[in-house]
């Protein structure tokens, strides 16, 4: 009987990634925090102040959930679209100051492209403190770089709105594809990939969860663990992570 050659196993580029971000926020002194992905409407959405008549729940962007007769009662069950609503869970129960950051899977019922997947990965990093500001988050978010790419690279903070933050901001890094020039389809011409959203926690959602806005103050960011792992390893197709070629995973 002929034996078949061992293999070395080799690590998913996404697994790689996250436990290189959970590295570095416990560096850092975040705590790793967990939360489901089959969401309530409240948690996902309302307790985040996103209005009702936002986009975001209609069934073009959402994955809703038909209750069942174990759902004791529960309606409006959808499968989350960030990582956002853990935070919530956590700020219900815990007392600041805290840090925490909390990866896992989402999900959007969107068009798949180079950039974008249905189901892809984020993790959610959130600081509630005294006197916390811009400035903390922008060099969270630097640091956070520093260490994980170890090279340089530019960073922006381009105004954008999100409910749940006030004010926020896109976060934008040089492409490496182009080197930041502009001159390809990966970050469609502009020089950047947009990498997550961030700002300042707004006081509605404070409020929402008993913290008293007056007296704190924290800052949330939501980066997209998927298009870290293309800016670290030059993969220029968010889609190759899922396709299960093993000429991928085989390099890792």
């Amino acid at each position: 009987m002929q034996e078949v050659a061992k293999k070395p196993a080799h690590i998913h580029p996404i697994t790689r990634v996250i436990d290189d971000i959970n590295r570095i926020f416990f560096e850092m002194g975040f705590t790793l925090v967990d939360g489901p992905e089959l969401e309530t409407e409240y948690y996902n959405f309302d307790a985040l102040n996103v209005p009702k008549d936002h986009p975001a729940r209609d069934m073009q962007d959402t994955f809703w959930i038909k209750p069942s007769k174990n759902d004791n009662g529960i309606k409006n069950l959808l499968m989350r679209t960030h990582t956002s609503p853990v935070q919530i869970h956590f700020m219900e129960n815990n007392k600041p100051p805290f840090k925490i950051i909390c990866p896992g899977r989402v999900f959007r019922n969107e068009a798949t492209d180079a950039r974008h997947e249905a189901m892809f990965h984020q993790f959610e990093g959130l600081l509630v403190g005294k006197d916390v500001s811009l400035v903390d988050l922008k060099s969270t978010i630097n640091t956070f770089f520093d260490k994980f790419l170890k090279r340089d690279v530019d960073v922006r903070f381009r105004p954008s709105y999100f409910p749940f933050v006030e004010p926020g901001v896109e976060v934008d890094v040089t492409c490496f594809k182009c080197k930041g020039k502009g001159k390809c389809q990966l970050c469609g011409s502009t020089g950047w990939l947009e990498l997550g959203g961030a700002g300042m926690v707004h006081p509605k959602v404070l409020n929402g969860v008993g913290i008293n806005p007056n007296e704190w103050r924290g800052f949330a960011f939501g980066v997209g663990v998927d298009r870290l792992a293309m800016l670290k390893y030059e993969i220029d197709d968010i889609r190759l992570l899922y396709s299960g070629d093993l000429r991928l995973v085989n390099q890792f």
